[in-house]
């Protein structure tokens, strides 16, 4: 994701961390299926939860939020949200806020809509967001200075999607708002000037294209989903500059033996004229965002999502990105950046397929993460 965007990411990170916990306890209405009901593979653990007939709960939820990650550290918060369905085919809509404080002194709050209706045809999402985050970079853009930053950013956007004929998709998004970052010394600041690195304003809309056949959105056990999507800077919707990504993010998911799933993802951004804080950084686990830029991103990485019990599970998973495209420009991280690591899965509700994820990445040049959160990375 582009620098700018780099904490609007961490915003939508935790968000969507929320909402799918706040999916997975939604129950459904008569006659359709929970967003958060188990796949075939899940069958036989929540067999006995089946055949129970559902108590209509009330449609608010008020959930605490605690997660870990080298970008924020470890956060504690809370959503809020109200939950409806819009008809029987249609999956939970979600209308809430939240707010998360972090150990390293940061905060992170939303405002936000995620939508389904007219039989799942239609799907509208909305985020107004707010984020104060302080951050540690030992190896900085790969210079070998610890740098220690605060970044600052106000963010509105959204997307409206239209189901075009079975799982494809079509729609629309945009993103506006003010991004700052700070050094801790002037001599810092200076550098980030001279760099090109501290923030701008982002405005920007365009298309978007997607396939979506996976049997759940948030702790899918099999199916496919890619994403295709376009966003044009320009200078009258808001930016500071004229500039285009394009992002395009596939993923499979593969069921075999008792239950577990072989799960692979390809991601990648590719970025034309965009200044440097808007160029693409690293989206794989054991990195910090923001750490390393590059023109263009590409990254693959594997799992195995292992489930042993009606409780317990494990993850091991490895990958690599790159980033190139830079040539000589007087800031570049591009280069191979591979990872591995491993993880271990406590479903909190069986009945509810909740999920909780603790996992430990490691990558080169000293990088490493520990992780928990609400369902798995992707």
């Amino acid at each position: 994701m582009s620098r700018p965007l780099v904490v609007a990411a961490c915003v939508c990170g935790v968000l969507l961390s929320a909402s799918r916990l706040s999916a997975q306890v939604a129950p459904a209405p008569p006659g359709a299926p929970a967003v958060g009901a188990p796949g075939p593979i899940f069958a036989d653990a929540f067999q006995d939860q089946a055949q129970q007939e559902p108590e209509k709960p009330s449609p608010w939820l008020l959930l605490p939020i605690v997660s870990s990650g080298p970008k924020l550290g470890t956060s504690f918060g809370a959503l809020g949200s109200y939950l409806h369905y819009f008809d029987a085919k249609s999956q939970v809509s979600m209308f809430g806020l939240m707010y998360e404080y972090s150990t390293t002194k940061s905060q992170v709050g939303a405002l936000f809509a995620r939508t389904s209706f007219a039989e799942d045809h239609q799907r509208l999402e909305a985020l107004v967001g707010y984020a104060y985050i302080r951050n540690e970079y030992k190896d900085y853009m790969g210079t070998g200075q610890t740098f220690r930053t605060t970044d600052r950013m106000a963010l509105g956007g959204g997307r409206y999607l239209f189901r075009a004929k079975g799982p494809w998709f079509v729609g629309a998004e945009g993103a506006f708002g003010d991004y700052s970052v700070e050094g801790e010394t002037d001599r810092q600041n200076k550098v980030l000037d001279i760099l090109g690195l501290a923030g701008f304003h982002i405005g920007g809309i365009g298309p978007i294209l997607m396939y979506d056949s996976r049997d759940n959105q948030d702790m899918p056990g099999r199916g496919w989903y890619a994403n295709l999507n376009y966003l044009a800077n320009r200078t009258p919707l808001g930016a500071e500059d004229d500039f285009d990504t394009v992002r395009l993010d596939v993923k499979a998911f593969v069921p075999h033996g008792e239950a577990h799933v072989f799960a692979v993802r390809g991601n990648n951004q590719w970025t034309h004229e965009a200044p440097t804080s808007a160029e693409a950084t690293l989206e794989i686990r054991a990195y910090k965002m923001g750490q390393y830029l590059g023109r263009h991103m590409t990254s693959i990485e594997g799992e195995e999502r292992l489930h042993f019990s009606k409780r317990w599970g494990a993850t091991i998973f490895g990958g690599a990105a790159c980033l190139y495209g830079s040539g000589k420009q007087l800031v570049a991280s591009d280069g191979w950046y591979p990872f591995a690591g491993a993880g271990v899965q406590f479903i909190v509700k069986p009945e509810d397929h909740m999920l909780l994820d603790f996992e430990f990445a490691h990558g080169n040049l000293n990088n490493y993460g520990i992780y928990l959160r609400f369902g798995y990375a992707w």
